[in-house]
């Protein structure tokens, strides 16, 4: 087992992981915003008083904040870092014409996806360096052991039958396979399994593991019980790179969906649920172990901060684009006093959710145990 890196080691993991990203997230908004034309007064990584900062000839103010977990780009006409509009009637001819919220809605909604879509890009092209050096996975889903009592063996699956479907969805790789199983567990499955050429379904519900990392975290997966032969990894010509690269994006963000909606149903706990304080905790670990490991982990945290800013939360991208699909339905933008109740209802629903993450990350790391300890 290995050692958790120090504090001090994790905080520059963490820092190193998620400013990069948060910069290219709100870099994506705003070099769209400069396509079509509009102004930004401020870009800041982090929140909070102003630690360093510069203004460039076009009066942005590019600054970085105290409070590095996050960040903004504040249009021209917006009010706040939410990019709440002013009133474009007290805005002069000039900043009216450079103003956010005078672009029609279809620029505004390009503006505000750029910012998921350029982490989505960025996790893209790490996948596609990946492939490029290592290969694409493309190891069959062709069972070569049964695990003995295992859900595969209930289902009556023998070495040699290979599985191209699960609850209806296809499968070509074993990589998918354990996926879906690995997000399920405990869960009743229905298998699609190809034998000598013949087709046969069998259902099977996945057992419930409880695995140890090398740090000695645990964590609740599914699994069907099956071994493969050795990994195949297979070389992918260059036009092949992207589309292999985005296949793995997408697979991941529906992975990152079903466990969300896991937690919301009751599928999952929500002390499942991590917030900043555990991806610290990820990053240093995994930083301790290779620069490898360490650049993988910052393609899912991109993944994750674009899917996560794609919620349609008010005060979150989504909850914008949601605004604009409300306002190109209706003709005309939601009033004031409404956008304003749902961005405040929106912080409450973020905050609310950032204090439950933040109380499971901190029993995560054994505070609740030592207080225990302490007080018992």
């Amino acid at each position: 087992m290995l050692e958790t890196p120090p504090i001090w080691f994790i905080a520059i993991a963490f820092f190193a992981a998620i400013g990069p990203l948060v910069f290219i997230h709100e870099f994506g908004h705003y070099i769209v915003g400069r396509w079509f034309g509009i102004g930004a007064d401020t870009f800041s990584i982090g929140f909070g008083k102003e630690v360093a900062g510069w203004t460039d000839k076009r009066g942005t103010r590019w600054k970085v904040g105290w409070l590095p977990l996050g960040g903004y780009v504040r249009f021209t006409g917006d009010m706040n870092p939410a990019s709440m509009g002013q009133n474009l009637d007290q805005l002069s001819p000039e900043l009216r014409a450079r103003s956010f919220h005078a672009k029609p809605v279809w620029q505004r909604a390009l503006v505000v996806f750029a910012g998921p879509a350029a982490n989505f890009l960025l996790a893209i092209l790490i996948f596609a360096a990946f492939i490029a050096a290592n290969g694409a996975p493309r190891t069959p889903a062709v069972v070569a052991v049964v695990l003995p009592g295992s859900p595969a063996a209930s289902a009556g699956l023998i070495k040699g039958d290979r599985v191209v479907g699960i609850d209806g969805k296809e499968i070509s790789r074993f990589d998918d396979l354990a996926d879906y199983s690995r997000l399920r567990p405990g869960e009743e499955v229905t298998l699609k399994v190809e034998r000598a050429g013949q087709l046969f379904t069998a259902a099977t519900r996945l057992s419930e593991v409880i695995e140890k990392d090398r740090f000695g975290q645990t964590y609740r997966i599914g699994r069907l019980g099956i071994g493969t032969g050795e990994r195949v990894f297979e070389t992918v010509p260059v036009l092949q790179l992207i589309p292999e690269a985005t296949r793995i994006t997408w697979s991941t963000i529906e992975n990152t969906a079903v466990g969300l909606w896991q937690i919301i149903t009751g599928r999952r706990p929500l002390q499942e649920l991590g917030g900043p304080i555990k991806m610290a905790q990820v990053a240093g670990q995994v930083a301790s172990i290779g620069w490898f490991e360490f650049i993988q982990l910052i393609a899912f945290f991109s993944i994750n901060l674009g899917f996560i800013n794609l919620l349609p939360v008010p005060m979150l991208d989504g909850g914008h684009l949601a605004l604009y699909a409300v306002e190109a339905t209706r003709r005309r933008p939601l009033g004031d006093q409404a956008q304003e109740w749902l961005f405040r209802g929106g912080f409450a629903a973020l905050i609310t959710l950032m204090l439950v993450a933040t109380i499971n990350d901190l029993g995560s790391v054994g505070l609740w145990q030592t207080l225990g300890r302490l007080l018992g």
